[in-house]
């Protein structure tokens, strides 16, 4: 009995610093909030699209400077790194991206984006951080604070890094092209958050395992021999042909994929013809295919370009005619997969910090996130993204009970929540950093 008493009577004076400390954290976020939301609305008003984020990552670098960080600027085009060394311990690595979207913001709220652009295809367009990039930086400002005023709780080496061009697949790539892992501390510990805006504001998602999906942007070109649509037996109809191999691509994933893979081949775009009574030559297919594992990619891919060639041998194309596929490589993301012994012990630590009705795990999605980048680069690391929710509680209630559809990211209606999902991850991010970080 006595054992059983001293054994409570340790737990509960271990439980009091620990409460108290989760008190001490969310009341120093709480008094960052007023200037976080300042810097928040000049980012939200103020997008900027991938591989242009200037303004955004000089924002960035200098609120690190001031709380006495090493900045560099410019790493892999327009991202920052941030490092604060602080004794011996594991190197933790902490990202923000800043891109927004080519979007015309619709919200209609105080404070929306006006910006326009002529992006570097020619084409004119509004900016907005439809994806919610401007929370992100934010609470990237709100970690490193926090991290800079409770030096004295941990040890180690925290790496932050503001990323650009994340909605292009490109800004992680090209920050470890840069010598991200070589020039700068290379981190035990990668962590990331991102906005969403499937549940309510103020909770928390995880996801063991594969998260976010591969991203393979696929365009083919099908070729043929054009003229008068009045003799079309004169012809060999690109369209035809385009649209045989769309619907041929669709047994990919129904036929050839197992059930128990994820996998998605969808045509976005498919551009032919000028004139209702002219036989075009060429028709242009854009595709999007979604994967988790590299074999299931590499089938699909083969796949694409198995059936376009098969198609056209079918319509009796020459050899000289083939269908063109093409894979943008550059813009490849590959699949996210969260160190799934690591999730679950950071899943633990957040449910017993908010609480297990905040913190849930979810399913996995066919999104991308080139987050996943940093922890493929080198398996021994750790990695983990966690969703924020962002949807106010009364907007997301009574969509559920009118049975409508919320915006979802990328929509020009897309408003979060924007205080609740800040100071929520700010408390997690930072909360999870320390952990990893115990002082020495």
């Amino acid at each position: 009995m006595m054992r059983i008493l001293w054994a409570a009577a340790a737990a509960l004076a271990l439980s009091v610093p620990a409460a108290a400390q989760t008190e001490a954290l969310g009341g120093e976020v709480g008094k960052q909030m007023p200037s976080l939301m300042e810097i928040y609305k000049d980012l939200h008003a103020n997008p900027e699209l991938s591989f242009m984020e200037v303004r955004s990552a000089g924002i960035l670098a200098a609120e690190a400077r001031k709380l006495g960080f090493q900045v560099t600027e410019k790493v892999g085009g327009t991202g920052i790194v941030a490092v604060m060394k602080n004794g011996p311990g594991p190197v933790v690595l902490v990202r923000a991206d800043m891109d927004g979207l080519p979007v015309t913001e619709q919200t209609g709220l105080a404070g929306a984006s006006k910006i326009r652009v002529t992006t570097k295809e020619g084409v004119e367009t509004g900016v907005m951080h439809a994806c919610g990039h401007d929370t992100h930086m934010t609470a990237w400002i709100g970690v490193a604070r926090l991290m800079a005023a409770n030096k004295d709780k941990w040890s180690g080496t925290l790496v932050m890094i503001g990323q650009p061009a994340e909605e292009r697949g490109a800004g992680a790539r090209m920050m470890l092209e840069d010598g991200l892992y070589t020039r700068f501390p290379k981190p035990q510990y990668a962590l990331a958050f991102h906005d969403a805006a499937q549940f309510p504001a103020g909770m928390i998602g995880y996801t063991p395992g594969y998260a976010l999906a591969n991203v393979d942007s696929v365009d083919i070109t099908v070729k043929g021999l054009g003229g008068h649509g009045a003799y079309p037996q004169t012809t060999k109809d690109p369209i035809v042909l385009a649209s045989r191999i769309v619907g041929a691509l669709q047994t990919l994933v129904s036929r050839e994929i197992s059930p128990l893979d994820s996998a998605v081949v969808t045509v976005g775009s498919f551009h032919a013809g000028a004139k209702h009574n002219i036989i075009s030559d060429e028709a242009k297919l854009q595709l999007t295919v979604r994967s988790y594992t590299d074999e299931v990619r590499d089938h699909l891919l083969d796949g694409i370009a198995r059936i376009a060639k098969g198609e056209a041998i079918a319509a009796g194309i020459p050899e000289d005619k083939m269908p063109v596929v093409s894979v943008d490589r550059n813009e490849f993301t590959p699949s996210t997969f969260n160190t799934p012994e690591f999730t679950e012990e950071m899943a633990t630590f957040l449910k017993g910090r908010f609480s297990d009705q905040r913190v849930v795990q979810m399913p996995p999605v066919m999104g991308g996130e080139d987050f996943s980048r940093f922890g493929r680069e080198d398996k021994s690391i750790k990695s983990l993204i966690i969703w924020v929710g962002g949807v106010p509680r009364a907007e997301y209630d009574a969509a559920k009970k009118e049975g409508r559809t919320l915006p979802s990211l990328h929509s020009p209606f897309w408003a979060p929540e924007a205080n609740t999902v800040i100071a929520t991850a700010t408390e997690a991010l930072t909360a999870m950093t320390m952990k990893l970080m115990p002082k020495q």
